[in-house]
């Protein structure tokens, strides 16, 4: 009997020693917005762009994360990439305003000191996650908005560009006519623990079709569309801002995660299938906790993510992307 216990301990040992070695060296999750993606998962040819594009995001940041880059960085990084691509609701192929013109919002925190920056409704920033990143690290604010937004852009040298850069062929038509709904996804995000054990999340969107008077959803408001605590996890949401807003969606995920002790996977979970609903809040969002543990949930017919892990001690990385229920291995994993 004492035999097989010590055999037992040293089992348990050797598998103690192996989780150990198995830890995440660093992490970085994505996403492309989320809504009615019933139409794109039966187009092979539409799929596959979403799906490249999701593989680029997550290899851009690799490289600037395996290179010892920081988080803040990584998501700016990515955040750009998706800000430069047509295919999504952010920078470039941004949805229009009831008016005919472009307004985007953008937020960056890192959770290592709780600092974050953000702007709402600029016109001329191409790429708003930057001057997301200026306002927290250049001014005494938290958000900036308007034409005080644009015009602090200016003044930190960001590239402006003419409002209807951000047009596309598809955005250009829906300004010629406003009649029909805009079938445009949600928003882009990225979440990071880099080396240094440092948690960071970014988030960039055109906003809601057709919205009026200025209106600003969750992206760029901390704690609804972005969060990021070292001691908990960081979150980037995508989805109907305004539900978003209400129930301080991303907060309470690293709320349930430090103050209830619910694995990252189970709170995410909870707010976005119990507390939002597919009527009322549709969407979803992306988390990684301290750990290196991933959350993806959605409560919609699909939405772009993707996730890359490099596992301390080996060369070996870890990488999928998905649009709707599935997850799928795509493109080079090699670090």
């Amino acid at each position: 009997m004492k035999k097989k216990l010590i055999l037992f301990s040293l089992v348990c040992s050797c598998v103690a020693l192996s989780a150990f070695a198995q830890e995440r060296e660093y992490v970085i999750v994505v996403h492309g917005g989320a809504g009615n993606m019933g139409d794109l998962q039966d187009d092979p040819e539409r799929s596959v762009q979403y799906y490249a594009a999701l593989d680029s995001a997550l290899m851009i940041g690799d490289r600037i994360l395996a290179s010892g880059g920081e988080g803040p960085q990584a998501v700016m990084a990515v955040i750009n990439y998706f800000e430069s691509n047509p295919l999504f609701n952010a920078g470039k192929g941004a949805t229009c305003t009831a008016d005919g013109t472009f307004e985007l919002d953008a937020s960056i925190m890192e959770g290592k000191d709780l600092s974050a920056g953000a702007v709402a409704g600029v016109k001329t920033v191409k790429h708003p996650i930057n001057a997301a990143y200026a306002v927290k690290t250049k001014t005494d604010h938290v958000m900036l908005s308007g034409s005080g937004a644009d015009a602090f852009a200016k003044e930190q040298g960001l590239e402006l560009v003419d409002n209807m850069y951000f047009a596309t062929p598809k955005t250009l038509g829906w300004i010629e006519k406003l009649k029909q709904e805009s079938k445009k996804n949600g928003t882009v995000g990225c979440v990071v623990l880099d080396k240094n054990g440092n948690l960071t999340a970014g988030t960039s969107t055109g906003g809601m079709f057709k919205k009026k008077w200025g209106r600003i959803g969750d992206s760029p408001v901390i704690g609804a569309g972005t969060y990021a605590d070292n001691n908990s996890c960081a979150v980037s949401c995508t989805g109907h801002g305004e539900y978003f807003i209400r129930h301080a969606v991303a907060f309470n995920v690293c709320a349930r995660y430090k103050y209830l002790q619910e694995p990252v996977e189970k709170a995410a979970g909870y707010i976005i299938n119990t507390e939002l609903n597919t009527n009322e809040g549709n969407g979803g969002l992306i988390a990684v906790d301290k750990d290196g543990n991933i959350a993806m949930p959605f409560n919609s017919t699909g939405m772009f993510r993707g996730y890359l892990y490099k596992l301390k001690g080996t060369d070996k990385v870890e990488k999928e992307v998905g649009i709707g229920d599935k997850m799928v291995r795509y493109g080079s994993a090699k670090p």
